[in-house]
This record gives structure tokens, sequence and C-alpha cells, in this order.
């Protein structure tokens, strides 16, 4: 890659030491007047597109090193009007403003879906908190990019009115009709969720108290609490796991420490007894050390940790989370979404705030769920799958399953499931695991041989040693003359009378008898040692009843060392000898009557080589059983890896299946919805699954796959970078578009139309400026009609228009006006023409509403008030009584909401021609209006121009119309972004308005109490549903439809304001017909600059657009070859 740093200027600011008088005179000068030395802003210098490694992101963040030196150019130059100087502001503002966009992945699942765990492991690390206590699952967690190497937090509390509202109504929760204390230990139970989250919060509160206390003393009775309520924690760590015991401190729940706590005082006496039983054979060291370490964990004790303090868990409404995670530094950011309805109101506020805003929703369910029947069914009701559908949002990229825990899996029972048993891949995998159970029941059968054999080889060694040791002792004693009775080697009468001699010793044997226990007793004791070194040394561990046999290499080299001449053999134990006497019938041959050195030399001698055969058979065996020992090893090795690839084959066969379940339900879903509404789809291509089977760091060692890409912890990854491309390519577009085309303004108007008349100026000027420099009335005050956007959820939409200045810049001149008194010029002859259009706009829209929903509205206000009795009492009747009446204390809102159950048979009815309105491009014949309106008028411009200005009028014209598409393009991409926020709060009001139709009816049920209290209220609810129904449901067509309406009328506002700065800006571009050059010297050389720097950035953005298209066309080929290979 070749590449040149540009400085935006080829001027060169000599050294001070060398400047002239007239030099430094000149750039004093230049300064005082505003035309600063060249700007230091660099940016690259490609020499050719093919020198780029393009991404969206370098695209962006090179664009705005170009436009910084576009600014510092830009304030070098004297304009020639204040129009322009703001005009050209806005557009810098606008340039610098656009960032790169970010896309918003809600993560939802049931409780225990893994969904903390499956976050951590596309993040790489342990980031997001996995505790099993409810802050982890009722808090909405959002986790975003940034480039710092830290891990930075947010923890937002609940507001004092907040936890004032919850608290009323968790009081309410934990007693009854006649005020008395709900049973709170089942935790599942309303009472128990109640009082687990005021007791986190105030621990040393008990129930009874909690019941005669009113809300202000609750909030009053921690100092703590409401010291936190409304503020934010800041937390920042250089490591996950320094991070998770920080944010820790106001997620964890207490109460499992808290038991633990209890739990260690009930045994406080048993482990008091225990420490001083220890105690009382501990030495002196021993107790230091004790004593040393209690003290360190004193020490060392988190200050914060206080056991008995409150949690703050259930205080929490938000947690925001910035990561360097690679998975989300293309834009995504993920957002995990409560597993369950949560019981503060504005924890759920902000989840389904975040369900409006999200661009992606992932859906999390173990694997097990998804090959049951229904399953994208189950794990979306109708109403959500509605919301979708209406919200535009019911494709394969919004939405993305992912079946989780595919590494809990029993292979018998998916090959029996599924069919498995004759599949290749498996037969070859069993086939691999059969040879493997062959070749291990033979290394086991060699094992088992060499030990056996080992055994013998030992037993008559140990036979042979003893009498090779007494013919030794015997040859000795023969050399010395002495006496000598042979015990081992003795004929067999002999051994008999020894037997009974030793049963019942008498004087003359006793000596002798001694003699040889006392040397026995030596040699016992030095072969004890011999067995204990053995025993120390040895590593063999294969026979447990038999402790005689070693098959250390230490003992096999002390045998091998061992002498013949060996002193130790001599020292053999008489238990030894006994034993040998008892069961050996090693010793073949007697003793001759009589007994000389030379047979016993013999005797010796061939003991001898016998024991040494016996030590050569013996490591012979130790060998075998070693080969044997390793190849077992090795084999366990091999079988638990091919079980691993068995497990891997059931998961990913299970996953495929799966797969296929979840597409078929959507098929199912969309014909749900809506069957004409299918039949225009191509279901038939959606595929919206990936199979989670990743594990987090920590978890050890994979249980089922060997190879990462298995777990789909990459794919998914990559998904979320996939999910990003289209969004971060547009931007990356429409920047470098817009970029350009200021570019060339800049440069146009800095380079001037040349050589033309002062008169030719005039007659242009005259007709077609709108303002002179000193009068400061408002042009625009006749144009802008008032309008009333009260209610409507578009605050904010022109600042993002118009990059969040102010309007009506021209509020600062002074008009020009006709004899009529009428203004006139460019702008404000654009507005009258763009009222007309934006006009027929919102009549547009506003018919494209009536027209696809109004009759769909009525229909389903019918449809919804004929199911809504029958809708009320299934309702009441599918739940236990106390979590009725906690709904109704919610006004329909708790675990389910019956606002919603009653609205479904209406949101029915309309989702589907709801989706087809939106679905439509509602601005198309708005941009086509428009865009003639501006042609129109520049043609008139061409028009009125003399001979001398036509061909230049012409062709400035085209460069205005080129500036005008690119503003009227970006200005209808954020309308269109605001009208589809809309569609989407007016989507949702429709269970808010039933809920507030029937406040009266939840209220007067509430007041019943006492006997039969629950059966009067379930009547009088079903009562007031009967006789409102049809109210409710035809207010309702008339509040949507009304706020559509309004919507369009507050879009057309928005675009009124859009277009009166687009008119500034075609009056702009145009000017340069009739605004003549300066004379000044030194703007000359600045303007020389300036077009030097604006050409160099019109070619590189040129260089970057065409990478951007050379990476599309090489991702394409990409994708093609993939798809190929598969």
């Amino acid at each position: 890659m070749k590449l040149v740093p540009y400085t935006g200027s080829v001027a060169v600011k000599p050294e001070p030491s060398t400047l002239l008088a007239e030099d430094v005179e000149m750039q004093d000068s230049l300064q005082s007047r505003g035309a600063a030395a060249a700007p230091s802003v660099q940016f690259t210098k490609f020499v050719t597109f093919n020198d780029i490694n393009y991404t969206p992101e370098g695209a962006l963040q090179e664009g705005l090193d170009m436009v910084k030196a576009i600014s510092q150019n830009v304030k070098r130059l004297e304009l020639g009007s204040k129009l322009r100087r703001d005009v050209w502001d806005r557009e810098i503002e606008s340039l610098k403003n656009q960032a790169a966009p970010t896309t918003m992945i809600a993560v939802c699942g049931a409780t225990g879906a893994g969904k903390s765990s499956i976050l951590n492991a596309i993040l790489d690390d342990n980031i997001v908190p996995t505790s099993g206590m409810r802050a982890c699952t009722a808090v909405v967690t959002e986790i975003g990019y940034h480039v710092k190497k830290t891990i930075d937090g947010d923890v937002s509390f609940l507001s004092e009115k907040e936890w004032r509202d919850e608290l009323a109504v968790l009081l309410d929760d934990l007693v009854d009709e006649d005020g008395n204390l709900k049973r709170s230990t089942d935790l599942r139970s309303d009472a128990g969720v109640a009082w687990s989250k005021v007791h986190a919060v105030y621990p040393t509160v008990t129930q009874e108290q909690l019941v005669k206390m009113s809300v202000d003393q609750i909030i009053t009775r921690d100092p703590r609490i409401s010291e936190i309520l409304g503020t934010v924690k800041r937390i920042s760590s250089n490591d996950s796991k320094t991070f998770a015991k920080e944010i820790g401190k106001y997620i964890d729940s207490k109460d499992q420490k808290r038991g633990e706590k209890k739990k260690d005082k009930k045994g406080k006496g048993k482990e008091k007894e225990k420490a001083q039983e220890v105690s009382k054979g501990a030495s002196l060291l021993a107790k230091f050390r004790q004593d040393l370490t209690a003290r360190t964990k004193a020490n060392n004790a988190d200050k914060d940790d206080d056991l008995d303090g409150p949690a703050f868990w259930p205080l929490i409404r938000q947690v925001n989370v910035r990561c360097n995670a690679e998975a989300l530094s293309t834009g995504a950011v993920l957002v995990d979404l409560p597993g369950v309805a949560d019981a503060n109101a504005a924890r759920n506020n902000i989840a389904k705030d975040y369900m409006k805003k999200c661009d992606c929703i992932w859906i999390l369910a173990p694997i097990t769920r998804a090959v049951d029947d229904k399953t994208a069914r189950d794990l979306m009701g109708d109403a959500f799958k509605m919301q979708l559908m209406m919200d535009g949002n019911y494709d394969d990229n919004a939405i993305t399953f992912i079946a989780t825990k595919c590494d809990d899996i029993s292979c018998s029972e998916v090959l029996r499931a599924l069919n498995l048993e004759e599949d290749p891949e498996l037969e070859a995998i069993e086939d691999q695991l059969d040879t493997c159970k062959v070749e291990t029941d033979d290394a086991k059968d060699r094992k088992a041989n060499a030990e056996a054999a080992a055994k013998e080889i030992d037993k008559t060694l140990k036979t042979l040693r003893p009498m090779l040791s007494e013919y030794k002792d015997h040859l000795k004693a023969l050399k010395n003359g002495e006496s000598f009775t042979p015990v081992l080697t003795a004929k067999k009468p002999q051994n008999k009378k020894k037997r009974a001699r030793s049963s019942t010793p008498n004087s003359d044997d006793e000596a002798s008898a001694g003699k040889k226990r006392k040397r026995s007793s030596g040699g016992a004791e030095k072969s004890s040692k011999r067995r204990k070194h053995a025993d120390m040394d040895d590593d063999d561990d294969f026979i447990d009843d038999d402790e005689e046999l070693e098959f250390s290499d230490e003992e096999v080299e002390a045998d091998d060392r061992k002498t013949d001449d060996e002193s130790g053999d001599e020292d053999e134990s008489d238990k030894e000898s006994s034993d040998t006497e008892s069961g050996d019938n090693g010793a073949d041959e007697e003793m001759e009557e009589e007994v000389t050195e030379d047979s016993l030399q013999d005797k010796i001698e061939e003991y001898d080589n016998a024991i040494k055969e016996g030590r050569v058979a013996l490591s012979e065996q130790r060998r075998l059983r070693k080969e044997a020992v390793d190849q077992l090893a090795t084999l366990r090795k091999k079988q638990d890896g091919l079980q691993r690839e068995k497990n891997a084959f059931c998961s990913l066969k299970r996953s495929e299946f799966s797969r296929d379940v979840l597409k078929e339900d959507f098929r199912v879903g969309l014909k749900d919805l809506d069957d004409a509404a299918a039949e225009q789809r191509d279901p038939d291509s959606f595929d919206p699954t990936i199979m989670l089977r990743g594990q987090v760091k920590g978890d050890g060692e994979p249980a089922c796959f060997s190879n990462i890409e298995d777990t789909g912890v990459p794919e998914l990854q990559k998904w979320c970078h996939s999910l990003t491309v289209s969004s971060r390519e547009r931007a990356a577009r429409n920047f470098l578009t817009h970029l350009k085309t200021f570019a060339n303004s800049v440069r146009t108007y800095v380079q001037g139309i040349g050589d033309v008349t002062v008169v030719d100026r005039e007659i242009m000027r005259e007709k077609w400026e709108s303002s002179m420099p000193d009068d400061h009335e408002d042009p625009f005050h006749d144009f802008m009609m008032p309008f009333d956007m009260s209610g409507l959820n578009l605050t904010g939409l022109a600042d993002q228009i118009l990059g969040g200045s102010s309007l009506y810049k021209m509020a600062e001149h002074a008009p020009k006006v006709d004899r009529f008194g009428e203004p006139v010029g460019v702008t404000p002859r654009l507005i009258k023409d763009f009222q007309k259009v934006v006009d027929d706009c919102v009549h547009h829209l506003q018919n494209s509403f009536r027209d696809g929903l109004e009759e769909k509205c009525q229909a389903g206000a019918a449809n919804a008030a004929n199911a809504a009795v029958e809708t009320s009492d299934s309702f009441a009747a599918s739940m236990h009584w106390a979590t009725y009446r906690a709904t109704l204390r919610r006004h329909g809102s708790w675990r389910q909401d019956l606002n919603v159950e009653l609205g479904n048979p209406f949101t029915r009815q309309i989702a589907s021609s709801w989706s087809k309105v939106f679905e439509t491009d509602l601005f198309a014949s708005f941009e086509k209006a428009a865009n003639d309106t501006i042609k129109a008028l520049l043609k008139e411009i061409e028009d009125s121009a003399t001979i001398g200005l036509k061909e230049r009028a012409k062709g400035q014209g085209e460069l205005s119309l080129d500036e005008a598409k690119v503003a009227l393009r970006k200005t209808l991409d954020i309308v269109r972004d605001t009208i589809n926020m809309e569609q989407k709060e007016v989507s949702r009001c429709l269970a808010p308005h039933v809920q507030n139709q029937l406040v009266d009816g939840y209220d007067r049920a509430m007041e019943e109490r006492g006997t039969g209290s629950v059966a009067r209220q379930k009547a009088l609810f079903h009562n007031h549903v009967n006789g409102i129904k049809h109210e409710v449901f035809e207010g309702a067509a008339e509040v949507i439809m009304g706020r559509l309406s309004k919507a369009a009328e507050a879009v057309g506002q928005a675009l009124e304001e859009a277009l009166a700065e687009l008119a500034e800006k075609i009056e702009v571009s145009v000017a340069v017909l009739w605004e003549g050059p300066r004379d000044d010297p030194t703007q000359v050389k600045v303007r020389t600059q300036v077009v030097q720097v604006m050409t160099e950035i019109d070619q590189q953005v040129h260089n970057w657009t065409q990478a951007a298209i050379q990476n599309a066309q090489l991702k394409k080929d990409a994708d093609m070859i993939a798809s190929g290979s598969d």
C-alpha cells in the first residue's frame, strides 16, 4: 500500500529565522483578515483505490479527517455573504455528526435459557453477570463497544417516586383483603416475590413490622437507600474479574451469604470442638499459622461486604456496559432483556422501549425445547408475533432463534428419535469405537497376564533367595569347621523335626534356633527396609490385594546390581522362612547325607543362575505390563475423543432437525397471522436459526465438541458483524456522497465562473438574490404555518434533519420584496412552491392510512368487542386467585397482560394490512414532486440568464440539483425512520388505551373483600367488560386513526422546516452566478490553495467509493464460492 500524508495545503510556512520583513508583514495581514496559514489537519492520500483496505469505519474516519480539512480551509476564505457562511457551517457540522451507526439487538429468553452465558461467549469474556439471582434476570443490560481496553459500566437506580410506587404495590401483595400477612415462603408466589424484594433492601425489617409501616416510614428507615435512589454508579475495571466483583456489590443478592452465615452460627459449637481437638495435638508452629491466617483474612475482608446491609438489586432500573469486544466492534449493541415479566413498572417500560428501538431480536431457548412441537409459537406468543409483523421485523435478519445447551446430549435418545443408527458417518465412528474396545480388552488381557506372570516369578525368587543364602552360610560354616543345621535346604524329615522342635523347644536346639532367629531378624529388618523403599518409589498400582509384589523401576535396578555374595541375602526372617516352608515346593532336591564344599558350591551356582534368570524374566514381564498400560492410556484418550465426536455428531444432527422445525413453525406463524400476507411473502427461504453450543471461560473442558467451529459461537460472532453490514455500508456510502458534493460546491464557488460582466451579474442578483445584508426581518414568517404537535413522539426530528442547528438563518438578513410587498428570490420562491408539495404529501399519508387501515380497524374493534367477555373470563379462570388479584391490583398487567389479550383480536385483524401500509414507500411521490419543483426553478434561473451567463447557469444548475438530491435523500431517510418509530408507538397504544378504559373496573373489583370476594371480583369485572366493550374498542380505532393523522401532519411540519433549509442551500449554490470574485491579492493565493485541497479531497472520495464497490464485489464472489462449495 502506497500512502502519502496530505496536509490539506501546498503552502509551506518558512522558519521564523528566515522570514523577511515583507513576509512577516504579509503573514500578519493574512492572520488579521482571517486568511490564516495552511491548516495542519492531515488525511491520508491514496494513489489508487487498490491501495485502500476498505471498511465502512475506515471510510468514515478518513472522511471526517477530510471534513476537518475543509472546515479549516473554509475559515480562511472571505465569503461573499453571511448566508453562505451559515449554510456551509451547517453542512460541516452535519458531516462531523455523521458517526458510524449502531445495530441494536434485543436478546430475549425465558429464565434459565442461558442468555448471560451466551452473551459472555459472544464477548469472549465473563463480563455479563451470570448469578442465578433475580437481579440478573429482571434488569435490562445494554452492552456496547468502545475502543478503550477497560470495561466500563453504569448502574442506574430507580428514582424515589418509582421506588415509592413499587413499594405500594409490594405492600399490597404481602397482605390479603383482611389485612393479614400472606404466606411468603413460596418465592414464586406474589407474596414471595414481594417479600424477597423488600427484605433484600430492608433486611432488618420483619414481615410483621412491614405490614404496619407506611411507604414513607419504609423509605426513611435506611438513609443509604434514599441516597442511592435516582443516582448512577459508574464502574471501570481493567479486567472482567475485577469488574464482576465491583458490579456484584450492586446486582448480587446477599440472601445466600446471609444463609451461609446463619449456618455457620448453627455449627459453631461443632467447629469449636473440632478446633479444640486439633489444637490439642497441634504444635506451636501450627497454632501460629492458624492465627496468622485468621488475621490475614480479617485484614483482607472487603469493607463494603456488609452481610447485614441492604442489597441493591431490586432498586436497579438499568445497567449499561461498554467493553472492547471484537464481536461488537462494528456497531452491534446487545440488550439483555428480562426473562420474565417484572413487577417494577419502570423496568417494564424500559424493556418495552428497547423492543421498539431494536433492529433485531434474538430469541433463546434450550435445544430440548426446540425439538418439541410448536416451538416457535410457544417461544413467541401471538401478540408478540403480531407486533413484530406490524413493526416490519418479521424476517430472517430481524429475528434469530438461538438454540442453547446443545452440548447437553443423550446419544441413545437422539439416535433413536432421529433414526440415525445406519448413518454412514455414525457407523464409521461406531466402528472405530468397537475397534478401540477390542484393542482395550486385548491390552487389559496382556496387562493381566504380565501381572500374573510377574507374581509367579516374584514368588519363585522369594523362595530361591533364602535357600541361596542358607547354602552360602552352610559353606562358610563348613570352611570354618563349625557345625551348621540347615533349615530350608534340609531333608523333609529334618524339616518336620525342626517344626516339632520349634513348637516344643528343648535346651539343645534352643541356642541354635535362637542363633538362627537372631540372624533372621536382622535379615527381616533389612528386607522390610527394602520393601519399604520399594513401596515409596513404586508407581504401579494395579495390584490392590497383594503388597508383596512391587513393579517399580528402582526395585529392578536394585536386583540387577545385587551380587552373588550380597550380605543381605544371609538375613531372612523366620516368618519368611516359615511361609516358604509351609507353602513352598521349590526345594526339589534334598540334602545329601554327605555335604561337601564342592556340592555346596554347585548348589550356590545353580541357585544363583536361577535367580538371575528369574530377574530377567521379571523385568520382561514388567516391560510387557508397561507397554499394555501405555496402550490403555492411549486407547482411553482415543475413546474419549471418539465419544466426543459421537456426541458432536448427535448434537449437530439434532440441531439440523431443530432448525427445520423452527423454520416450519415460522411458516405456520406467518399463515396464522394472515393467509393472504403469507402468500405474498417467501417464507421458504427464511432461515432464522443458529444453534449455539458454546462454553464460556471457566466452564472446564468441553464434554461434547472438540472443534470450536462446531460450538456455534464463532458463527454467532460473525452474525453480529453481518447484521451491521447493511447499515454501516449505507452510512459510509451516504457520507462519502455528501462529502463529495460539498467539496465540489466549495471548489466551484472558489474557482468562480470566469469573466462575466458586472451588468450580467447584477441582472441575476436583482432577480434571484433573496436578502440584503443589513436588515433583520424574517422572510419565512408568512410561509410557516403554526401547528400543534402535542402528544406526538417527534421531539427532535427537525434537529436530526438539520444537524442540530437553528432554523432560518436568513432571519438575520433583510428580505427583498416586490412591488406588492411579497418576498422575492430563490429561497422565498422555493419555500412557497415546497408548501404545496408538503401539503400533498400530508394528504397522501393520511389517505394511505385511511384507505389501508380504517376499515380493518373497525373490523378489529368489532372482533375484539365480541371476544372481550370470553377472553376476560378465560383469563380469570386460568390462574390462581391470588395471581388474579395481583393482576387486578396492577390494572391488568402482571405476569400476563389482560389488556394485551383483550386487544389481540383487534391487532390480529390489522397486523397484515398495517405491515403492508408501512412497507410501501410513503414518500416516493413527495420525493419526485420536490425534485420536479427544484428542477423547474433551476430551469427558470437558466432561462433568465443573459447570453453570456446561460451556459454557466445551466452547468451550475446541474451541480445545484445534485446537491439538492443528496440533501433531500438525507432528509427523507430521517423522516422515514421517524415515521417508522411513530407507527411503532401508535401500534402499541391499543393496550394502554384498553387499560385506561378499564381502570374503573379494576379498582371496583379490588374493593371486594371478605368471604367469596374472588368470585364477586370476577363477576363484577365480567359485567364491567360486557358493559363497555364496544365503547372501548371503537374508541381504540378512533384513537389509532387519529394518532396516525396527527403523525402525518407532524411529518409535514418537519418537512417544511427541512425544505426551508434546502431552499437556502440551493440559493447559496446558484449564487455563484452573481457573486463576483474578490480582488484581494491575499485571497487569490488562499483560493488557489483551497481549490487544490478540494480537488484532492474529491479524488480521495472517489478512491474510497471505488474501493467500496470493489469490496462489495469481492464479498459477493466469496459468497458465491462458499455457496457453491456447500
